[in-house]
């Protein structure tokens, strides 16, 4: 059984840091991508940065020079460092594993930053 857990989320005040991790156990099979994604209250889910299996790297425009998304371990872990963190990146965040045996999800961790 797969399992997705998220890490290393707390409260931070206005221009601090913090550092996210998710880890996948059991057999996902072949990775096209991970990323994380958050979602705000009253809000949609949104991408906010993601590895794909070639290689690439997407950020929101809004996390762009402030986070960095890293991999280890074969790909089934994966970071998010944040910094010059906003009260604008409270949310939860979730980390996400797209494979050839379907999409898995963690079950978030929440990140508040206070102004």
């Amino acid at each position: 059984q797969v399992q997705v857990v998220e890490s290393g989320g707390g409260l931070v005040q206005d221009g601090g840091f913090l550092r996210l991790s998710c880890a996948a156990s059991g057999y996902i099979g072949g990775i096209s991508a991970v990323g994380w994604y958050r979602q705000a209250p009253d809000k949609q889910r949104e991408l906010v940065a993601r590895i794909t299996g070639g290689g690439s790297i997407d950020y929101a425009d809004s996390v762009k020079g402030r986070f960095t998304i890293s991999r280890a371990n074969a790909w089934k872990t994966v970071y998010l460092q944040m910094n010059s963190l906003k009260p604008d990146d409270t949310a939860v965040y979730y980390c996400n594993f797209a494979t050839t045996r379907g999409n898995y999800w963690g079950q978030g961790t929440q990140v508040t930053v206070s102004s």
